[in-house]
């Protein structure tokens, strides 16, 4: 039967400032974890990532995937230093990396002045629109957004799953439980000890939709982002700045919080996280990040405010 537990996928937000860390906020990296793989990917990890696992209870143990979205620091400061500890800590038999084409050359820089060797096998890729990453269970896309370099956002699709499995009619057919329940579930057919051939598809239900996350940062509003995201069940999307600051945003290549509600509207998703937050709404300022949420949500309601540690499980979907 489905186990929302073991079948979960969780977003755990490690930095949400912009441009510096402030001392409730570190810069940009979040988590994705999939619970019933047993594994984190990674999006941008900006200076002090490593120190927020440690105050987290996720483990770095289980990084496999790390997506980059563009070369500023704020983003990428935290990567070296992650990667060397890894194999310190750790022993992941890879990692895969993905991001800008000067990626590849910062990496090996970096490991050729620190003089730093790692135990275990790191594979960097050239990410271009389209199609990053595929396996049996998601895809990753990626679209380019509109920035100062050259920046993506990352689309993560679950496939399709099978529907929900009755253990009722297995029962009654005299199929006896254990892991052939698991084949069951998954659709394939199996051969029991009598010589009956079943089709696990008579006993699941109809087919449940994908999950899905897009991550955009850092961009202006652009018409890319809209489709990466096109009816997305979470779009996390940088809100920089707030409305009165539009100048600014549109000068730095940045997004305004109705900008981030423009393509949540636009995309037609579920729910917008906001994030990427500039130091200058911290206490005292006389904008605050409330009134940038309260701005987006003027244009999209479904909008909540990323903060560091704050985790958010992507919705089950019917027939779960």
């Amino acid at each position: 039967m489905f186990n929302e537990s073991r079948d979960g996928v969780e977003i755990t937000f490690l930095g949400t400032s912009s441009g510096v860390p402030t001392r409730s906020r570190n810069v940009s990296s979040v988590a994705l974890r999939l619970t019933q793989r047993g594994e984190l990917w990674l999006f941008d990890c900006g200076e002090g990532t490593q120190h927020q696992f440690l105050r987290s209870d996720l483990k770095v143990s289980q990084i496999r995937r790390i997506f980059i979205t563009h070369m500023h620091g704020d983003h990428i400061f935290g990567l070296m230093g992650l990667l060397a500890s890894i194999g310190l800590a750790a022993n992941p038999n890879r990692i895969d990396i993905y991001g800008p084409s000067a990626l590849k050359d910062y990496l090996s820089a970096c490991t050729r002045y620190s003089k730093t060797r790692f135990s275990y096998p790191i594979e960097v890729h050239t990410v271009k629109p389209g199609l990053v990453f595929e396996d049996d269970e998601y895809r990753v896309e990626c679209e380019r957004l509109d920035h100062r370099v050259t920046a993506h956002g990352y689309r993560v699709q679950e496939k399709d799953r099978p529907g929900r499995f009755d253990v009722d009619r297995a029962k009654a057919l005299g199929i006896p439980p254990g892991p052939i329940y698991g084949k069951l579930q998954r659709g394939e057919w199996v051969e029991l000890e009598d010589g009956r051939r079943i089709d696990g598809s008579t006993l699941c239900g109809a087919s449940r939709p994908g999950r899905s996350m897009v991550y955009c940062t850092d961009t202006v509003y652009c018409d890319n982002a809209v489709k990466l995201a096109r009816d997305a069940d979470v779009l996390i999307h940088e809100t920089t700045f707030a409305h009165r600051d539009a100048q600014m945003a549109y000068d730095r290549q940045h997004s305004t919080s109705t900008m981030a509600a423009q393509v949540a509207l636009g995309a037609g998703v579920k729910q917008l996280i906001a994030t990427h937050f500039s130091p200058r709404y911290g206490p005292g300022s006389d904008v605050s990040l409330e009134d940038l949420i309260d701005e987006a949500r003027a244009i999209f309601p479904n909008t909540i405010a990323a903060r560091d540690f704050m985790t958010h499980s992507l919705p089950s979907k019917e027939g779960d």
